[in-house]
């Protein structure tokens, strides 16, 4: 029996992730986020995809392949969350879990009111914001939670 597969998808810039700004992210690079994620996969019993693009159209693809083949997708659109209604229409057409995330609490600062608004934040489960790059390993639960919901009751 196969893994359920995690689709993970980073917008434009992600891959520059502790190169730009390295203080932002605790010295965590790229790299090191995909490395953490596809070990708690592993544990979890989740085979991890995990991409990254620059390009609406190839992240809109990616979505649509995703359509009834994976158990869940965690989306960082970084700036595309506040422009792409084509990703926010593609990602509705999931069953999914979709949990869309960020680095920073986009809400906190009053002077970027144009990055409170989220294209995705309508068609997702859920948002996972604030938390640097640990907001991943909590976006994984999320979706492992998603999948199999705890029983507060029962616990």
């Amino acid at each position: 029996m196969s893994k359920p597969i995690v689709l993970i998808l980073n917008g434009p810039n992600l891959n520059m992730v502790g190169i730009r700004n390295p203080k932002a992210f605790g010295g965590a690079k790229f790299a090191d986020i995909e490395r953490v994620m596809r070990g708690k996969a592993e544990a979890m019993g989740f085979t991890l995809e995990f991409r990254q693009s620059n390009h609406e159209g190839v992240m809109v693809d990616w979505i649509h392949e995703a359509h009834e083949r994976v158990a869940g997708v965690i989306i960082n659109p970084s700036a595309l969350t506040h422009t792409s209604i084509a990703i926010a229409d593609a990602l509705s057409i999931l069953s999914c879990p979709v949990i869309e995330l960020h680095f920073g609490n986009v809400h906190r600062d009053p002077a970027k009111a144009n990055r409170h608004q989220s294209m995705v934040r309508a068609v997702a489960t859920g948002v996972i914001a604030g938390f640097g790059p640990g907001g991943y390993l909590m976006a994984l639960d999320a979706v492992a939670m998603e999948i199999e919901p705890v029983n507060f009751r029962q616990s």
